[in-house]
């Protein structure tokens, strides 16, 4: 499985992002995706998850009520909105397939996007 993030750029406190994942193979559907990011001098942290049939989805806190994630796996995407985008937000934010918390935060996965830069700026 490859997975190929894109969607990231430059946008002003207040905006909006959709960030897509692409993923090829063809167990896509039933892979529980998420998204990830890091911010500069950060450890990565947790976004958000989302089950294989995209009926049971997982949020982060610190982004609760302004991103969402979803997937089409007709398209074998799976999609991260951010609206009310503030500093913070600033990452670079990766995609995975099938991540499992280790304890402390941290998280491995079976497989890693290569990443897209978000920077919000104020």
């Amino acid at each position: 499985v490859q997975l190929q993030a894109s969607g990231g750029g430059l946008v002003q406190v207040g905006g909006s992002l959709r960030l897509s994942c692409a993923a090829s193979g063809r167990t896509f559907s039933r892979s529980v995706m998420g998204w990830f990011r890091q911010a500069s001098g950060k450890e990565r942290e947790f976004v958000a998850t989302i089950s294989g049939s995209g009926t049971s989805t997982y949020v982060a806190n610190s982004v609760k009520g302004r991103f969402t994630i979803s997937r089409d796996n007709a398209k074998n995407t799976v999609y991260l909105q951010m609206n009310s985008l503030k500093p913070e937000d600033t990452a670079v934010y990766y995609c995975a397939a099938d991540p499992l918390p280790k304890g402390g935060g941290s998280y491995s996965a079976s497989y890693w996007g290569q990443g897209t830069q978000v920077t919000v700026s104020s």
